[in-house]
C-alpha cells in the first residue's frame, strides 16, 4: 500500500518520523499547515495520516467516527486497543488516548478499496485551507491569528451505503462555522460519489483558535504565504 513509506512499525506499535509525516501532508494530502513542517517546534502528525493508517490496520467499516484527542509527534508510539468490536483506541505506552474510532456495519479489508478511499478523502481534506475555511471566516467576520494560525483537526465521520468502492469522489455539500469568542468549530459536510451515484456521506470537524476580527489584508497575506509555501 502507498502508506507503507509514511510510518514505522517498531515492535507492535506505530511511529512517524517528522520527514514521513511532513512528506505525507505535502505529497499526498496537499496540506501545507506549518504544524507539519519537520523543523516546527509544535510539530504534529497530520490527522489524515492517522486516519489512513487506522483504515489500513483495522479495515474499512460502513459507519466510522474518528475523534482526535491528542497531538502525535515523532516521539509517540501508538498501539491500537480494541474495546469490543465497535470501539478502538490508539494509545501510547502510558495509556494516553490520541485517537478513538467508533465503527459499525460491515467491514472490508480489501486493500484497493481502503487505498482508494483514503487517497480520495485526504485529497479532499487537504483543500480545507484556504478554499473552504477562508470564505467561512469572512462570512462570520473572524479570522485566525496570522502570527500563530491554529487550525486543529477535531473529528470526522463517514457513512457508506456499501463497501464495493473503486474510485470514489468526494464533493462538498454544506459548511458552517460556529463562533464562540476566540474559538470556533467548522463543520464541513460532504458526499461520496461513484459512477455519478451517491454512495455515502460524511462530515469533518475542525477547531479554530485565537480568533480575531476579520481583516482582508491580513487574510490575503496568510493565503499568499500559504500558496507560496505550496509552490516551493
Amino acid at each position: 500500500m502507498f502508506l507503507s513509506k509514511y510510518y514505522l512499525e517498531p515492535g507492535s506499535g506505530i511511529r512517524f518520523s517528522r520527514e514521513q509525516a511532513s512528506g505525507f501532508a505535502k505529497q499526498i494530502a496537499g496540506d501545507f499547515n506549518p504544524l507539519h513542517d519537520p523543523d516546527n517546534k509544535m510539530f504534529c502528525v497530520p490527522g489524515d495520516l492517522l486516519f489512513s493508517v487506522a483504515l489500513a490496520k483495522l479495515g474499512l467499516s460502513q459507519k466510522m467516527r474518528f475523534t482526535f484527542s491528542g497531538m502525535v509527534n515523532d516521539e509517540t508510539t501508538l498501539l491500537f486497543h480494541p474495546d469490543g468490536t465497535e470501539l478502538v483506541e490508539a494509545r501510547d505506552h502510558e495509556g494516553k488516548v490520541y485517537l478513538s474510532i467508533q465503527r459499525s456495519g460491515e467491514t472490508s479489508v480489501d486493500e484497493d478499496a481502503i487505498c482508494s478511499l483514503a487517497r480520495s478523502y485526504v485529497e479532499f481534506s487537504g483543500r480545507t485551507f484556504p478554499h473552504i475555511l477562508v470564505p467561512l471566516m469572512q462570512q462570520e467576520d473572524v479570522m485566525i491569528n496570522p502570527a500563530r494560525p491554529l487550525v486543529i483537526y477535531e473529528s470526522m465521520e463517514i457513512d457508506l451505503d456499501h463497501l464495493a468502492i473503486t474510485q470514489p469522489e468526494l464533493e462538498l455539500t454544506e459548511t458552517s462555522l460556529e463562533v464562540n469568542g476566540k474559538k470556533s468549530r467548522a463543520r464541513l459536510g460532504f458526499c461520496l460519489k461513484q459512477g455519478g451515484e451517491i454512495i455515502g456521506s460524511g462530515t469533518k470537524y475542525m477547531a479554530l483558535r485565537g480568533l480575531r476580527p476579520y481583516n482582508q489584508e491580513a487574510i490575503d497575506k496568510i493565503v499568499h504565504d500559504y500558496m507560496q509555501r505550496r509552490e516551493q
